[in-house]
């Protein structure tokens, strides 16, 4: 029998997610002999024996264990050297760092099995792991990805777990996080003011706490969450007035899966999401009656769900609990607290106890959140469960960093074909959400041995990650918002146009000092031409304008009928008119008051129009609360009107006012309203991308933007362009809000 010896290379996501063990079962599954080992790349097998027996290993290879992901497999065939036996070696470190990084994986089922047995020696341990699960992106400090690379390397293991760790057939061999009561983490409960309580189990403590109404930061895995008993009005109600959170939906942890179903219509793809291994907040219709603060969710007929994801929280859940508050341990707009002291020092005026435990988080990372949508769901948030997991590019380019823009900010680098975009950071509105995100760049550079070669930036010069930009010695090149938005959808379907892109958002900075955001582009990689926009109006007092809908309404209405005054309808009844006169001569002299193109703040205009919200507590609460309104089933429509100016195709949104105010002289129901309204601008898309492909023979067409956050309009807008023969592309990978506007900087860098 022919005996050969094969070296294989493989790249992806394949440390610390068992796939030595699984390589070195294999080999002895086929009676083969060599090695395997981890380096900067991946990695990298020798493998010798019988021809037959070596194919049979590498066919074997394309069924890697659940949680590992497979980009490259490289084979070089060469005369077998007589190895004795297969082992494991070593991690060796090389020049280039390539390989990758997995996201923290929520326990697994042979854990928890193991957790609830009174007979395991890590029965009710809240730190169990293995191979297959547990903290992976948020305790690494470097790579390869060893147990002294990451912050379990003061914990030094026991001879049972050691023992684990070093068998090969053992399913934590090499889990880097392994630990037991013995040798690992312990937890501890402290009150608000730092005295910690004696007992023997703060778990239990816990729970009694808040089964009596009381407010529990709690340590997990990337940062802080804040708990409470979410069925207690009074409770939920304390934690927003601490927290200085108005109106913004607080996400829920439930028990299991049929607690969930109490709650919420959970359809097959919705518990396909919750039960994944990256065990996300899910976006879901609430079920009337459910029994749940009326404070968890404002104004909003969904809820935001997620199932325990570590060992602690499923103790959580072990004594009576069902449902909880799990909210990001911050204050308002901050970035989510990680660190013990810098914990007890926001949350001490918010939480009432502390339930911290002694291992060190290295990076904070906030919950994914997703929503849903034929099959296929939308990102809100790209953080846990998902970062750092690259994304593929359609070429080889230079290592680019990108910068993100202001609101939902994540940056991302490039090296070679491949992005890795990070998690959310935040809004950047403050001293601590941009030492998080510098701290986060450098952190990228150094776990994928990134030295950029050029930055990419937001054209807004004011964003405090373009003066970042700015400051950074390198070749630098600015990019308009909204061709990012679109570039960030091409990105994810390796896309180099030409194509269409229909881009809507709250505000971006754009040409000749005008904010966009009902943007109609053609685009490639290279660049943009804009075939239309909805008609510009003055943003009274600029960003005032975003936090007080009202004003752009009254801006709308003023510009269809002039004098306010003799205009019968509730809004203007309540306005006060003396100080939109004096806003409006500032609109007149042009003080303060930018041309926007906005789609955002048509949604605005038209929620304050109908009494929903005239001014916000969050960014895009009028426009989410206008979509909950939408009365189903409703057909009708608004006349619409595009007009040309200069080769341009200019959508006036006037005759939609118009018509929503005789709807309102003629008490109509504002369900209905908002349902005309909402098929209007639908129609307003589908009319749009038909005259642009008229113009430019392009089907393809590209949706992106914070806007297209609304699943009643995506939803409606898919199934008419496909109806009318268009390609379409939807977000599946990054947010289409601001969260994946670094992913299409980045791919502006390498596809210069």
């Amino acid at each position: 029998m022919e005996e050969i010896r094969a070296c294989v290379q493989i790249e992806g996501v394949v440390q610390g997610v068992g796939f030595r063990p699984f390589v070195y079962g294999l080999a002895l599954e086929h009676d083969l002999k060599g090695w395997v080992l981890n380096d900067e790349k991946g990695v990298m097998i020798e493998i010798e024996g019988e021809k037959k027996r070596v194919d049979g290993f590498l066919s074997g290879l394309s069924f890697p264990p659940p949680i590992a992901t497979i980009e490259k497999t490289s084979i070089l065939y060469l005369p077998p050297l007589g190895y004795n036996d297969f082992e494991i070696r070593g991690s060796i470190e090389g020049e280039e760092r390539v390989a990758r990084i997995s996201p923290d994986i929520a326990t697994c089922k042979d854990c928890l099995n193991e957790l609830f047995d009174p007979h395991d020696r890590r029965f009710h341990y809240p730190f169990i792991n293995c191979t297959n699960c547990g903290p992976r992106f948020t305790i690494i400090n470097d790579i390869p990805y060893d147990r002294a690379n990451t912050t379990m390397a003061p914990f030094r293991m026991c001879p049972l777990c050691s023992s684990e760790y070093h068998d090969p057939s053992n399913r934590r061999f090499h889990a880097q996080p392994n630990a037991c009561p013995e040798c690992g983490p312990t937890l501890k409960l402290f009150t608000n003011l730092g005295k910690e309580i004696t007992t023997h189990n703060p778990i239990g403590e816990t729970i009694a706490l808040l089964k009596m109404g009381k407010i529990v930061a709690i340590k997990g895995l990337g940062g802080f969450h804040l708990a409470c008993d979410a069925t207690r009005e009074e409770v939920v109600s304390r934690l927003r007035a601490r927290k200085y959170r108005e109106d913004k939906p607080f996400a829920l942890m439930c028990r299991d899966l049929e607690v969930i179903k109490r709650l919420c219509l959970v359809y097959d793809s919705s518990r396909e999401l919750l039960t994944s291994k990256e065990r996300p907040i899910v976006i879901l219709l609430r079920k009337k009656g459910a029994k749940i603060a009326p404070s968890v969710v404002p104004f909003q007929k969904t809820l935001g769900v997620m199932l325990p994801y570590t060992p602690l929280h499923h103790l959580l859940f072990a004594e009576g609990v069902d449902t909880l508050v799990m909210t990001s341990g911050n204050v308002s707009d901050e970035p989510i607290a990680f660190e013990d002291r810098e914990a007890f020092d926001r949350l001490k005026q918010i939480a009432d106890f502390f339930l911290v435990h002694n291992r060190e988080i290295r990076t904070r990372c906030d919950d994914s959140v997703l929503k849903p949508l034929k099959g296929t769901v939308t990102f809100l948030r790209r953080a846990r469960g998902f970062a750092p997991f690259p994304i593929k590019l359609n070429r080889d380019g230079k290592s680019t960093l990108a910068c993100g823009a202001d609101l939902k900010n994540t940056f991302c680098l490039t090296k070679g074909n491949v992005a890795f975009l990070s998690q959310h950071i935040g809004d950047m509105e403050n001293f601590e959400t941009m030492s998080s995100f510098e701290e986060g760049v450098e952190l990228f550079k150094q776990l994928f041995q990134i030295e950029p070669e050029c930055v990419v930036h937001d054209l807004h010069p004011d964003y405090l990650s373009t003066r970042y930009a700015m400051d950074l010695d390198l070749p630098r090149t600015g990019v308009q918002h909204h061709f990012a938005h679109a570039l960030s959808l091409m990105a994810e379907h390796e896309s180099v146009g030409p194509a269409l892109a229909v881009v809507m958002d709250g505000t971006g900075y754009g040409e000749h000092g005008t904010i966009w955001g009902g943007e109609f582009l053609e685009v490639t990689v290279r660049g943009y031409k804009r075939l239309g926009h909805l008609r510009y109006i003055p943003m009274p007092g600029s960003n005032m304008a975003v936090k007080e809908p009202w004003r752009m309404a009254a801006a709308y209405l003023e510009r269809i009928y002039g004098d306010l005054e003799g205009l019968k309808i509730p809004f203007i009844e309540g306005l006060n008119l003396e100080r939109w006169s004096q806003i409006g001569k500032a609109v007149s002299a042009k003080i303060n008051s930018p041309l926007c193109s906005s789609m955002g703040r048509l949604f605005d205009a038209v929620s304050a129009i109908l009494g929903v919200r005239n001014t916000v507590n969050y960014e895009g609460q009028a426009a989410m609360e206008l979509e909950q309104m939408v009365e189903e089933g409703e057909m009708g429509e608004y006349p619409l009107e595009i007009l040309e100016e200069k080769a341009t195709l200019i959508v006036n949104p006037d005759p939609i006012i118009e018509n929503i105010v005789e709807d309102i002289r003629k008490a109509e129901s504002p369900f209905i309203i908002s349902a005309r309204f909402h098929n209007s601008i639908i129609r307003v898309i589908s009319r749009m991308a038909q005259r642009m492909r008229e113009e430019t023979g392009i089907s393809d067409i590209f949706l992106s933007g914070g806007v297209f956050q609304n699943h009643f309009l995506l939803g409606k807008v898919w199934d008419i362009l496909k109806e009318d023969g268009f390609k379409v592309y939807t977000h599946q990978k990054v947010p289409p809000n601001d969260g994946g506007i670094s992913l299409g900087q980045a791919y502006y860098g390498v596809n210069r």
